[in-house]
C-alpha cells in the first residue's frame, strides 16, 4: 500500500513538471507566440463579453448617418445603411469564433474515431474509411462544402456541419498515419499481449502519443473554418443577412471601396489576423506538447 502511494506521489509530481515544462517552452518561443495567444484571448473576450457591457445593435440603421467617418460615438463610423461598424465586427467575431469552434470540434470527433478504426484494426473496414476520405478530397473544399451549405440551408447550424465535414478527412488521415506507425512500438504489442482490450489501446497508449499533431491540426483547422466560413459569406452562400459575419461585411462593402474602404479592410485584417494567430499558436503548443520535438523548434 505504502509503495502505490509513493508510486501515484510520483506520477502526479511528474505530470506537474511535464506540464510546467510545456508551458515554459510555449512561452519561451519569443514574442511571436505571447503576442498571438494574447489576440486570440482579445477576440474571445472582446466578442463574448463586450455586448454584455456596452449597448451594442449590429442591426440598428441610422440613413441619415450612413457612411459616416470614425468618431466618439461610431468608433469604425457607419456602413451604407447607418450601421455601426464596430458593433458589427464584434458580432460578426462572435459568430466566427462560434462556427469555427463548433465545427472544428465537430470534426475532429468524427475524424479521430473514424481514423482511429482504420488505423487500428485495418481490413475492408479501413480500406471503406480511407476510400470514402479520398472521394471526399478529391473534391475541392471549398466546392464541397458551397454544395452541402446549399442543400442545408443558410443558417449558422447548417454552416457549422458543412464546414466540419469538410475537415473531418484531414483528420482521418492524420489519425490512421500516426495510428499505422504508433501500433509497431513495443508497448502496443506487451499491451496486447498481456490482454488489454482493444479500446484501452486505443485510447490510453495510441490517441495520447497522437495527440500532439492533433492540437496542431485542430488550431490551424480553426483559422481555416474562419476563412471558410468568410468565403462562403462574402459569395452569398454563408449565413443570410442581417446576422453580422466578417465575409458578409466584405462582400457589401465591395460597391463602396472607393467611398469608404475602411468597411471591407477592417473586417478583413480581422479575418487575416485570427487566422495566422491561430497558426502559429498551434506551432507552439506542438513543440510545447510533443516530448519528441520539445524545445527543439
Amino acid at each position: 500500500m505504502e509503495y502505490e502511494l509513493n508510486y501515484n506521489e510520483i506520477q502526479k509530481e511528474a505530470k506537474k513538471k511535464n506540464r510546467q515544462q510545456s508551458l515554459r517552452i510555449f512561452f519561451g518561443r519569443g514574442v511571436t507566440v505571447k503576442l498571438c495567444s494574447a489576440i486570440l484571448v482579445l477576440f474571445v473576450v472582446l466578442s463574448l463579453l463586450l455586448p454584455l457591457v456596452m449597448n451594442l445593435d449590429p442591426n440598428s440603421q441610422d440613413l441619415v448617418n450612413r457612411l459616416a467617418a470614425p468618431s466618439a460615438e461610431h468608433w469604425f463610423g457607419t456602413d451604407y445603411l447607418g450601421r455601426d461598424v464596430f458593433a458589427r465586427i464584434i458580432y460578426g467575431g462572435r459568430v466566427s469564433l462560434m462556427v469555427s469552434l463548433l465545427a472544428g470540434t465537430f470534426a475532429a470527433a468524427v475524424g479521430i474515431v473514424l481514423g482511429l478504426i482504420a488505423g487500428f484494426f485495418g481490413g475492408i473496414v479501413s480500406r471503406t474509411i480511407m476510400a470514402a476520405t479520398d472521394v471526399i478530397l478529391s473534391i475541392p473544399n471549398m466546392v464541397f462544402t458551397m454544395i452541402i451549405a446549399a442543400i442545408m440551408g443558410r443558417s449558422v447550424v447548417s454552416l457549422t456541419i458543412a464546414i466540419g465535414i469538410g475537415m473531418v478527412p484531414t483528420y482521418i488521415r492524420m489519425v490512421n498515419g500516426q495510428i499505422l506507425q504508433l501500433k509497431e512500438n513495443d508497448y502496443v504489442v506487451a499491451s496486447t499481449l498481456v490482454g488489454q482490450s482493444s479500446l484501452k489501446i486505443l485510447f490510453k497508449h495510441l490517441l495520447p502519443n497522437a495527440f500532439p499533431s492533433l492540437i496542431v491540426l485542430y488550431t490551424i483547422n480553426l483559422g481555416n473554418a474562419i476563412m471558410t466560413e468568410s468565403s462562403l459569406s462574402y459569395l452569398g452562400v454563408g449565413i443570410n443577412p442581417p446576422t453580422a459575419t466578417w465575409g458578409n461585411m466584405v462582400s457589401d462593402a465591395y460597391a463602396y471601396l472607393y467611398l469608404a474602404p475602411r468597411l471591407a479592410i477592417i473586417p478583413g485584417i480581422c479575418i487575416i489576423v485570427l487566422i495566422i494567430a491561430f497558426n502559429i499558436v498551434g506551432d507552439g503548443l506542438r513543440d510545447s506538447l510533443d516530448p519528441r520535438l520539445r524545445g527543439k523548434l
